[in-house]
């Protein structure tokens, strides 16, 4: 990994992500918020919208959101690829949990109405890193602090966030740190 290559931390939302790129030793290559979805559609269809309509109907908005979702994770990492010096090698994306497999299932089994349009924005993100050719790295977000601060060999990670902070400006919140802690963790692992 030459030092502007750099590997993608995401921190993903209903429809929307927080993309951070990361050096091999930590820097800061580029930060952005991305849409994931058209705005006319929906961003959590399995969990909302598509509770108040007939099945059929309920599967197919599914549908046309992931369709969208794939379009837009694609132009997403295209924006940061074409921003970035050097090669991207990567991408960090948060674990996903198990689902049933079909659309009808997860819009009825609670449980899954509440984390199914997650997954299915972190799969279009995922599908459309490996289009590129890059490598796709899954983290686990209750451990992603700890694993960036031992991988940086930095015991105050908060103190390095807020320096990194100071020096850039806004934005700086929560899903900018989860990104990058994330994407430090993957490189490092590279």
């Amino acid at each position: 990994m030459s030092r502007d290559d750099g590997i993608i931390g995401v921190s993903d939302h209903g429809g929307w992500a927080v993309l951070v790129t990361v050096a091999g030793d930590g820097t800061l290559l580029d930060r952005r918020r991305v849409e994931l979805v058209d705005e006319d559609l929906p961003k959590i269809p399995h969990h909302s919208e598509g509770q108040a309509l007939p099945l059929h109907e309920a599967v197919a908005l599914v549908e046309r959101v992931r369709v969208s979702a794939e379009r837009h994770a694609k132009l997403g990492l295209d924006a940061v690829a074409m921003t970035v010096p050097g090669r991207i090698l990567g991408v960090a994306l948060r674990q996903c949990p198990g689902l049933p497999p079909t659309i009808a299932e997860r819009i009825k089994d609670y449980r899954a109405q509440n984390v199914a349009d997650w997954v299915m924005y972190r799969k279009a993100l995922a599908a459309a890193a490996e289009a590129r050719g890059w490598a796709v790295h899954w983290y686990d977000a209750k451990k992603v602090f700890d694993a960036a601060s031992e991988a940086l060999r930095i015991e105050d990670l908060d103190a390095h966030f807020l320096q990194l902070r100071r020096s850039i400006g806004s934005p700086w919140g929560k899903d900018h740190k989860v990104a990058m802690a994330a994407a430090i963790v993957a490189a490092r692992a590279r």
